[in-house]
């Protein structure tokens, strides 16, 4: 939301406060002030430049088409200026541009006046036309200004250019309220006058002017949809002549980076960002029928906007008709066959309070964002509909040359003003510190709150419509907080601060844990959309058509279903780096997936891992390698056991669409996640080119293991550990998971931990085998192990091995 500091001076009575002190203290009362930005009417705002009497001119000795003048630019002796311009004369008043003044000509770079020869003639500056001034595009000649301009004047007094500060603020969705000049300044003005014990205003435009000049034209109005116009005013103004508007107005709306248009719709877009209400005008020749209906479209009614789309319109739209048809989307869009041209006499002025609802889904249906939709979305205040209606009407008078043909048609529903109680004991204990009883309803009471009863305990106060965010008592002391100043609450001396328990696990304090932990392996958050495309989520098998979930009005075909898996985002966002030259990522994201099963949609938590790349970063410590599945096994493996659940983890291949080799994980025998290689026509089709590895973990089944595990305590042993290798032949088929179990089976007291150290598959090995080398730890926390009992532990190993896989030793 742009502000303009010249236009929001005008609504307050204070000099008080500069742009920056004003931001200051819009940011302290939750309105975030992201920028304060210089805005000129023409670049560098014409310093240097100023008013000469171009007291003689004779012709340059060698150069027909220069001359050589005598300039008063109010110096003590007049400067001698090489002009080229055919009509420079004698007596003149023109704007010069001294030496050293910098110059920014419409279409050209910008350039510095210095002392010059030429064609052996000093000049000393510039008698400047209004193309070299950044004024207009004439070069026909110099720019003469007024005979009665002092000499020595600056350029920019006499042009009366004026500069500007925007203050860009950062709105949160909940403040409408904010959404024009008024609403701003009502915030600043009660900060203010709490903070200074000022008595400040704000000063809105008087509309006592207002008055019906005939009843050469009344457009009637039928609302047949209360529910989504609960109010509704419009009025007729004849006589107008649209033309381009005035510089006074053009250059409000330049200064917040609107385009001036003509006078008519200035004068909207103007009161839009003025008072934070949208208007519509109606070229009135060209309603057919001569009236206003306001009412749901019809199933399959057509509608031209002014982007020239024909849109088929749904039976939830809201639509502004005359006697035949669509004249307009209510609130969001004009139709093309009732816009204001520069032939308009006679406009229908609109002026309405539409249900934000209704044009939210109406926007998001036809894909439309405009000033209007943005405003009515959120809700704007329908106690100013007729203000606004008059204000503009008296601005098209004085612009436009318009006349009002017709009274205020407004057909409004009855609206109450939510009600609350205050209790005075609820701010200090909210804000944590008190706030006087008086302070607090002052507070209340500029920003237009009505206090229907106070006691020594609280206040009932009634919140205007416009403020459709506040709703409870905590809202009502946020509000007061606010004006306070956020930052004017004071830090006590001490932090006294309970003794923590530790709480339940939870699904976010596991994601919290999870994260903390893969940061520190390396790995970077990410955060993709939750919608994906779903004629490719089908070709690529994801999941089937029938277990989609679709949205009803998505905003884009190509991102039309909800993702079914954590895969598609995460390779994007490779795709995205690797176009980048980042060659070796580790990415992890948290999220949901979603699908349907038995007519019902569901959603499941997920945490999902992408490697690709080398495993490390280069180093001159150690050679690298590229990533392969036993690195993305390792990291799923370090993370279950930072959770304290290693125990118990098994393996199974399993078959996945989007992976070329999966591997199913399980504790027990609950399934917690997939580890596997991304399929290459999956990777070809998100332009990834080079190998990636995924991981997904259920997030839910790990946290309802997590609750159901204790967290012990051991003491770390006195007695030393010791270690003993098996060097076993096996089939192929033996996974290293077996080996692990049966050994911890087999040597239940004393076996620490399993480890594989080395793996070998060769020609000197008879087919079908493969080598693979255990480590085992053992230890006793109560005595010293002899070597009679760890050789006995070992053969009970050894023997396990030897019965349950066919293991053989190796010498």
């Amino acid at each position: 939301m742009r502000i303009s500091w010249n236009w929001l001076r005008t609504l307050i009575d204070t000099d008080e406060l500069t742009p920056h002190a004003a931001a200051d203290m819009l940011t302290s009362t939750g309105l975030e002030v992201e920028s304060v930005e210089l805005v000129e009417s023409v670049p560098g705002m014409l310093a240097d430049v100023v008013v000469g009497e171009v007291l003689s001119c004779s012709k340059h000795p060698d150069a027909d088409r220069l001359q050589v003048c005598s300039v008063d630019i109010g110096g003590e002796e007049p400067s001698q200026i090489v002009c080229g311009a055919p009509n420079v004369a004698a007596g003149q008043k023109v704007l010069v541009a001294t030496v050293g003044a910098e110059l920014h000509p419409v279409g050209g770079e910008p350039f510095t006046i210095k002392k010059a020869k030429i064609r052996g003639v000093e000049s000393m500056g510039m008698i400047c036309a209004a193309d070299e001034l950044g004024l207009g595009t004439e070069h026909d000649g110099i720019m003469v200004v007024d005979a009665s301009a002092k000499v020595g004047t600056p350029a920019a007094e006499q042009l009366q250019l004026q500069s500007d500060q925007v203050i860009e603020i950062g709105l949160t969705p909940n403040r409408s309220d904010a959404l024009g000049h008024w609403g701003v300044a009502r915030d600043l003005i009660a900060a203010l006058d709490h903070r200074t014990g000022g008595t400040h205003k704000v000063v809105l435009p008087n509309v006592d002017a207002f008055k019906q000049d005939d009843d050469a034209r009344t457009v009637p109005v039928e609302v047949q949809a209360p529910d989504a116009a609960p109010r509704y005013a419009g009025l007729t103004l004849t006589h107008l002549q649209v033309a381009p508007s005035p510089a006074w107005l053009q250059e409000r709306l330049k200064s917040i980076g609107l385009k001036p248009i003509n006078n008519v719709v200035d004068v909207t877009n103007f009161v839009q960002h003025e008072l934070g209400q949208p208007l519509h005008a109606f070229d009135a020749d060209k309603l057919k029928g001569g009236k206003i209906v306001v009412r749901k479209a019809k199933s399959g009614e057509h509608l031209i906007t002014l982007d020239e789309k024909d849109r088929t319109l749904n039976t939830e739209d809201l639509l502004i008709a005359d006697g035949e048809g669509g004249a307009c989307l209510a609130g969001v869009y004009g139709g093309i066959d009732s816009g204001v041209s520069e032939g308009t006499t006679a406009i229908f002025l609109e002026s309405a309070c539409f249900e934000p609802v209704t044009i939210r889904r109406t926007a998001r249906r036809h894909g439309l964002n405009t000033d209007a939709s943005f405003r009515f979305e959120r809700g704007v205040d329908p106690e100013i509909t007729v203000y606004a209606l008059k204000r503009a009407a008296l601005l098209l008078k004085e612009v436009a040359g318009a006349k009002v043909s017709s009274g205020i048609t407004d057909i409004a529903q009855p609206r109450k003003w939510a009600e609350v109680d205050l209790h005075f004991a609820a701010v200090d204990r909210l804000c944590g510190m008190a706030i006087a009883p008086d302070d607090v309803v002052r507070i209340l009471e500029m920003l237009d709150c009505r206090i229907s009863e106070r006691t020594a305990q609280k206040v009932h106060v009634q919140i205007p419509p416009y403020r459709a965010d506040v709703l409870r008592e905590a809202d009502l002391v946020e509000e007061v907080l606010r004006i306070h100043g956020f930052d004017r609450v004071p830090i006590p001396e001490r932090l006294m601060m309970p003794a923590v328990q530790q709480p339940e696990t939870t699904s976010e304090g596991f994601r919290r844990n999870l994260a903390q932990h893969l940061a520190s392996r390396g790995f970077r958050e990410v955060m993709t959309p939750s919608l994906v495309n779903g004629v490719r989520t089908v070709k690529l098998k994801a999941a089937e058509e029938d277990a989609l979930v679709r949205l009803k009005n998505p905003l884009s075909a190509e991102l039309d279903v909800m993702r079914p898996t954590m895969l598609f985002g995460l390779l994007q966002s490779a795709a995205h780096n690797l176009a980048r030259q980042q060659q070796h990522l580790r990415f992890f994201e948290k999220g949901r997936t979603y699908g349907t099963a038995n007519g019902k949609v569901f959603e499941e938590e997920r945490v999902a891992l992408l490697i690709t790349g080398k495993r490390w970063s280069e180093s001159w410590r150690s050679a690298d390698r590229k990533t392969e599945l036993a690195d993305v096994k390792e990291e799923l493996e370090l993370l279950i056991a930072r959770m304290g659940l290693d125990k118990g983890m098994a393996y199974a291949v399993s078959e996945h669409p989007l992976l070329a080799s999966a591997v199913e994980v399980k504790h027990g025998k609950k399934v917690i996640g997939l580890i596997g290689e991304v399929a290459p026509n999956v990777l070809k089709t998100f332009d990834v080119g080079q190998p990636a590895w995924y991981a997904e973990i259920h997030d839910e089944t790990l946290v309802a293991l997590l609750r159901g595990s204790r967290t012990t305590y051991r003491e770390v042993s006195k007695f030393p550990s010791v270690r003993r290798d098996l060097s076993l032949l096996l089939d192929r088929s033996v996974a290293y998971a077996q080996l692990e179990h049966i050994a911890f089976q087999a040597e239940r007291k004393l076996l620490k931990t399993v480890d594989l150290f080395d793996v070998y598959e060769g020609d000197k090995l008879p087919a079908g085998k493969k080598s693979y080398a255990l480590s085992f730890i053992l230890q006793d926390n109560e005595k010293t192990l002899t070597d009679e009992m760890v050789d006995k532990a070992m053969g009970r190993i050894r023997g396990a091995m030897e019965k349950e896989v066919g293991a053989e030793l190796r010498g």
